[in-house]
């Protein structure tokens, strides 16, 4: 049964769905109808303008509400629980979204960074050696292991791609887990998140690790339906996710703060005397559990009375950065502003280097209990992402999703880390695979360490063209074996391009390859400061 006089679909008697401030306003319109205007069913005629739009916003709250409900039914009775939660969450995004009437910042209103707001990380202290393992006992380390490897032709989760001597990023991250238990006798748990569409693949590879010195936890993120552009409307007809898994989606990883509660594991860690999670990417391999970072945290090195709430590691942005999220002062709290929330005018201000130096690794560290507090106070108020997509069939719908760094501004006491690049290192698409496969780096415990030999600390800035190189089976096809990279500085590679073994590039180096002309790069060639364009090929005699 459907309660219009609450905001979440009620079918268990002791649910609740509690509104932000903003939400229990909107719900006030909800119930009140002036004199002025006339009901019959959803038909209302407006006084004005602004009531007009208020009763269309009111007509697709009540008919997403009755949808839910409906689709609700059709739940298995053993999901029904945390399904109710889940719809819970997205008819509360729901609302906002249908709030929002415009950039969420207004630009005259970013304030200067304080000079406190963001620490360099070579400013932290290390700890004492016999104090590391009592702080790693309150650490829960978070994976973000949502996305599918389809992006770079692979199927599956994109944690199991192989990305340096056939382990994968699940391998290498559980390998920096154990070996910190190993060292330091500590007991830090590994907990993924998963999505639906990962959830049945990572549980059955995760299996093989039951022998390491690491417990592993999994949870999965809400699923919330897909809404036709034009109506507004749930694009599922039953909740029956595998017979139509194109209605459904995953809503970014701003949910993890509600799923992570939802679990019952926030409630475990808390209780096991845990106090910070430190969350990532599970594709970015630099993100690995930073010592340094934890004393602030924990340690002798922490200041102040109060705890530090929420810090999220940022790095120097460069000309390659301009479109990431970077972190402003607005209304006396830190917060993430990304791209997507900045009025047209202000895009090219935006993406100055000069103006705004740093950007979002999306390597967080939040207090346990502060995620509760929050959440409990339902104050967790992030903007809102409107993805809109195209369905196989052409049907328009949008998902609303959030970003995990988009709640520093609902934490008390947050923080900046300026940290070094080599704690950025996302695998995106096959050429950032290209720089961790070569000799730029070696494996030491799970971990990428840049070679010594490499004069400067940046990567090189490397393009692939699409066309011959997205796809990791193809990409490895084109590859004898991957070239010494330690003095590249750019490579470009357009066309059809193979590369022989023992290739050493240098400087930069670009190579383009016509349409319908292949260049075959010779074994043993040294490429420096080169410019490769035409047609060459290598043949076996």
């Amino acid at each position: 049964m459907l309660a219009m006089e609450n905001s979440c679909i009620d079918l268990d008697p002791n649910a609740t769905c509690v509104l932000t401030s903003n939400e229990r306003q909107f719900k006030m319109l909800n119930h009140t109808v002036g004199d002025d205007s006339q009901v019959r069913g959803h038909q209302r005629v407006p006084s004005d303008t602004k009531e007009f739009h208020e009763a269309t916003k009111r007509d697709a709250l009540l008919r997403l509400r009755k949808d839910l409900d409906n689709l609700l039914q059709t739940a298995d009775d053993a999901k029904k629980t945390i399904l109710q939660k889940e719809m819970c969450g997205f008819e509360a995004l729901f609302h906002r979204f249908l709030q929002e009437d415009g950039p969420s910042v207004e630009w005259d209103r970013i304030q200067k960074l304080p000079q406190d707001a963001v620490k360099d990380y070579s400013s932290l202290k290390t700890p004492q050696e016999s104090e590391i393992r009592e702080m790693l006992n309150k650490l829960v380390v978070i994976k973000l292991n949502g996305g599918l490897g389809t992006s770079m032709g692979c199927h599956g989760p994109k944690s199991v791609i192989p990305v340096r001597n056939d382990l994968t990023f699940l391998d290498l991250t559980v390998q920096q887990i154990e070996h910190l238990n190993k060292t330091y006798g500590a007991t830090v748990p590994l907990v993924l998140m998963n999505s639906f569409n990962t959830d049945d693949d990572t549980e059955k590879v995760i299996r093989k690790y039951k022998g390491f010195q690491v417990q592993i936890y999994t949870f999965n993120q809400s699923c919330y339906p897909r809404i036709s552009r034009d109506s507004l409307l749930p694009v599922a007809k039953d909740f029956t996710i595998e017979n139509d898994i194109e209605a459904w989606y995953p809503p970014g990883h701003g949910d993890f703060y509600q799923s992570f509660q939802n679990s019952g594991l926030l409630k475990k860690f808390l209780a096991e005397g845990r106090e910070y999670c430190f969350l990532s990417n599970i594709d970015n391999l630099g993100a690995t559990v930073d010592i340094n970072i934890l004393n602030r945290l924990l340690g002798d090195d922490r200041q102040g009375d109060k705890p530090i709430e929420f810090v999220m590691e940022v790095t120097d942005k460069t000309r390659a950065d301009v479109k990431g999220g970077t972190l402003i002062h607005y209304e006396n709290k830190l917060r993430l502003l990304e791209i997507a929330q900045v009025p047209k005018e202000h895009v090219d201000d935006f993406k100055s280097v000069k103006t705004f130096k740093f950007f979002n690794t999306n390597n967080i560290w939040a207090r346990l209990e502060s995620i509760e507090r929050v959440l409990d106070a339902h104050t967790m108020n992030m903007e809102i992402i409107v993805n809109n997509k195209t369905l196989d069939n052409g049907m328009r719908v949008i998902q609303l999703e959030t970003a995990v760094g988009a709640a520093m501004k609902c934490f008390d006491g947050g923080i900046g880390i300026n940290v070094p690049r080599s704690r950025f290192l996302p695998v995106k698409k096959t050429s950032d695979l290209l720089l961790v496969m070569s000799n730029l780096y070696s494996l030491k415990y799970g971990s990428l360490v840049m070679s010594p030999q490499r004069m400067f600390p940046t990567t090189p800035l490397v393009k692939l063209g699409d066309n011959h190189f997205s796809k990791v089976k193809e990409f490895l096809g084109r590859f004898a074996n991957i070239p010494d990279l330690i003095e590249l500085d750019h490579l470009t590679v357009s066309g059809d391009v193979t590369f022989g073994r023992g290739v050493s590039l240098r400087g930069t180096v670009i190579i383009i390859a016509n349409h319908g002309d292949r260049i075959d790069i010779p074994a043993g060639a040294i490429l420096e400061n080169k410019i490769v364009s035409g047609n060459m090929r290598i043949l076996d005699h």
